[in-house]
Formats: C-alpha cells, structure tokens, sequence
C-alpha cells in the first residue's frame, strides 16, 4: 500500500485493488487538491477543509459517517467522536476511521478534538498505521496528540492538521507535537510504501511532504 499527504487531512491510500481519499478538502482553504482519482472517498465531518468528495475524480462511493462498510475489498469502521471536548456541544460531530487495506489497519481520525474514550479506541481497533492531527486550532493539539498516540500504540504516526504557509488559518507546526514526543524530525517522504509485513517494530513518526500536483 501507498499512502501520499494532499494537506490538511487530505489522504490517499492505494492498494493493488482499491484506493481511497480521505478528507478532501476545497480550493478556499487556500490548497490545492490535484483532483485525486479514487474508489472511495471517507468524510469525518461536514467542513469545507474536509467534506469536498465532488473534487475526487473516478466516481468514488463516500462514506460519511458511522457504520462498518465493505467496499471494493476495503474494510472501513466509522466511529463516531466530536470536534471538540464537550461531546460534540461547541463543534459537532467527528467520524474516526479504521481502514483496513491489504491487512494494514488505518485510523484517520478526522478533525477529533478529544481524546478518544477506550471504547471509542476499542471500536478501532489494533491500528498499525495512525493519521493524527496535531497542530491545534479545532482539533488535537501536541500534548493531546501525545496522548491518543499512547492510547493506540501505533507502529507509524501520521501527522497532519498541522501548520503549511499555504493555509488561509492558523495552526501549530508539526515540530511542536514532534518535541512532545521527544524524537527527532525525520526527513520527509513523498510517498510511504508499507506492507503489514515491513512494519516497524516500534512507534516511528513519518511525516509525508504536501503534493500539491499528480
């Protein structure tokens, strides 16, 4: 499986058999979506930086919310959460996604702006593969991140949701959710290659440079 990073929240994940986008996002935010091509498109919530499935090309089946779906041999839970830390009063509702391709369970876990509760982390289940936000602003900050990053036990965090000059608002850098968890920045790849068999042995963090263009 390949994994590539449009911005924002906005995934691809690609298999031999199927691939998936994941929160995309309009022009307005101030990216630029390359109009992505896939068979399944994941909404973790109704926000113009995450809900823009007319902007992925090939005619993609959207899941938006929660449920378990079977689609083109892509395993998906949704589990519902909320954008903020008030169960959902100030900023709604958040769905949290496990994605499993190629027997490589992915979460993303859209705009949550909480902690998950161990039944929400349970519904999950066992991640390998952790797309986290980081950086603040209406969803997890560095020191919360740390903290669900500790609750999942992930071979390989994600970050994302986190500050690039091109973005129309403010969020905090990914080096600050980095020195939260005490390592040391790795060189960005433009595309993570991974296969439930190469997985670390320990946590790794990846971080993933911003395609802008197909």
């Amino acid at each position: 499986m390949e994994i590539d990073w449009f911005g924002l929240s906005c995934f691809r994940l690609r298999s031999r058999e199927a691939t998936v986008v994941a929160d995309p996002y309009e022009k307005s935010i101030g990216l630029k979506l390359p109009r992505p091509r896939a068979n399944i498109v994941t909404i973790s919530h109704n926000h113009k930086g995450h809900d823009n499935a007319d902007g992925v090309a090939g005619d993609p089946k959207v899941v938006n919310g929660p449920g378990e779906y079977e689609i083109s041999n892509v395993f998906i839970t949704g589990v519902q959460t909320f954008h903020d830390k008030r169960n959902g009063k100030d900023r709604g509702k958040n769905t949290a996604y496990a994605i499993n391709i190629e027997g490589v369970n992915v979460a993303h876990l859209g705009d949550i702006g909480h902690v998950p509760t161990q039944a929400q982390a349970d519904a999950l289940g066992e991640i390998d593969i952790l797309l986290l936000p980081v950086g603040g602003g209406n969803a997890l900050n560095a020191s919360d991140a740390a903290e669900v990053v500790s609750l999942f036990e992930p071979m390989i965090v994600i970050p994302m949701h986190y500050r690039v000059s091109e973005l129309s608002f403010k969020l905090d850098p990914v080096e600050k959710f980095i020195k939260e968890m005490g390592m040391k920045a790795p060189a960005p790849l433009e595309t993570l290659s991974v296969k439930k068999d190469s997985l670390p042995k320990e946590t790794q963090i990846v971080l993933l440079e911003m395609k802008q263009r197909e």
